[in-house]
């Protein structure tokens, strides 16, 4: 809604569409409820598929698997967090660790929304987050073995 409304403001202050709302959309004042409900919509089912949850299968000890868990995350530009930074309150799982983009450019393209959850399990990593990055990771992971 903010890149919406800043798009509107600079097309006004360019006057390169009338400052009348009723002019600019085709419903006029009308549109502005429209166009909430829209927006109101897509902020509800975005999180059902803009994140995942998945697992990893990777066999081994956690220390045959732990280098293996650092070394993809590494290439792939991310970084683990401080231990006990940012958990949600009653979270001391040791096995439950965040990883964010190291890149700074790379976390604004993601307007900060770059945390990966890495929790290990018996069969190896369940990660979750965003979903193009969880599945490259899952299926960089299965590669390594």
């Amino acid at each position: 809604m903010v890149i919406l409304a800043l798009i509107i403001a600079i097309l006004i202050v360019a006057k390169v569409v009338d400052a009348d709302i009723s002019k600019i959309f085709v419903n006029g004042y009308d549109s502005l409820w429209q166009i909430a409900l829209m927006m109101a919509a897509f902020a509800a089912i975005y999180p059902r598929f803009g994140y995942v949850r998945r697992q990893a299968l990777v066999p081994g000890a956690d220390e045959e698997v732990e280098p293996v868990l650092r070394r993809v995350m590494e290439f792939h530009g991310y970084v683990e967090e401080p231990a006990g930074s940012s958990r949600p309150l009653g979270m001391t799982d040791a096995s439950v660790r965040r990883f964010r983009k190291k890149s700074v450019a790379d976390r604004l393209m993601r307007i900060w929304e770059d945390r990966i959850t890495v929790e290990r399990c018996a069969t190896g990593f369940e990660l979750e987050g965003i979903s193009r990055d969880v599945v490259r990771l899952v299926n960089a992971l299965r590669s390594q073995e």
